[in-house]
């Protein structure tokens, strides 16, 4: 069975949104200032972890934003791991994926996932995709939370969750610094039988 894995790089605040600057919010690009000379480190954790996943599952704006930076221009070991990798992209719209080795989810997300999970061995993990993500979180369908953590307080801006109908209770199953600022974070879900 597959493990549903929500990673991602986040600031003390919570915000998740334009870490790389390019997508026009006003105070994007928080990773890079932030991250700095630990960048080097975080991309060994995130390699090791590509090596790991069984899969990816996005939603359709994180396919189209990771074709556009990985697939066409990047090179090496990372960028042939990720574009390599099968991905599940949940989407009712969503006619010629953008990146590589996409299959289109176009059912009920939930029914989908819980499909996707029953199929597939090994971690299935969420990167940039905070809809899904959340809506996953909400339907009991996350597994683990894996967060980089960057010292830098955005202020405003989309954050990684949002309201959900009750708590969701996760236990700390790691945390180390990586390089001399950046904190790497590994929650896993608490079921109600725990």
């Amino acid at each position: 069975m597959g493990k549903i894995i929500i990673s991602t790089n986040v600031s003390l605040d919570g915000v998740v949104q334009d870490p790389d600057g390019k997508e026009g919010f006003g105070r994007g690009g928080w990773f890079a200032r932030s991250g700095g000379q630990d960048l080097g480190e975080w991309a060994k954790v995130e390699y090791a972890e590509a090596l790991r996943a069984a899969a990816l599952l996005l939603g359709r704006r994180s396919d189209e934003w990771f074709a556009a930076r990985w697939a066409p221009s990047r090179t090496g070991e990372f960028a042939d791991r990720l574009n390599s990798l099968p991905k599940y992209v949940v989407s009712s719209t969503l006619q010629d994926p953008a990146w590589t080795n996409v299959t289109v989810l176009k059912g009920d997300v939930i029914d989908e996932v819980t499909r996707l999970k029953q199929e597939l061995d090994g971690d299935i993990v969420v990167y940039a995709s905070y809809q899904l993500g959340r809506t996953l979180l909400e339907h009991d369908l996350v597994d683990e939370l894996r967060l980089f953590v960057f010292p830098v307080v955005v202020g405003a801006g989309e954050r990684l969750f949002g309201e959900t109908s009750v708590e969701k209770p996760f236990r700390l199953a790691g945390s180390r610094t990586v390089g001399d600022g950046l904190v790497y974070v590994t929650y896993e879900i608490v079921s109600g039988d725990a």
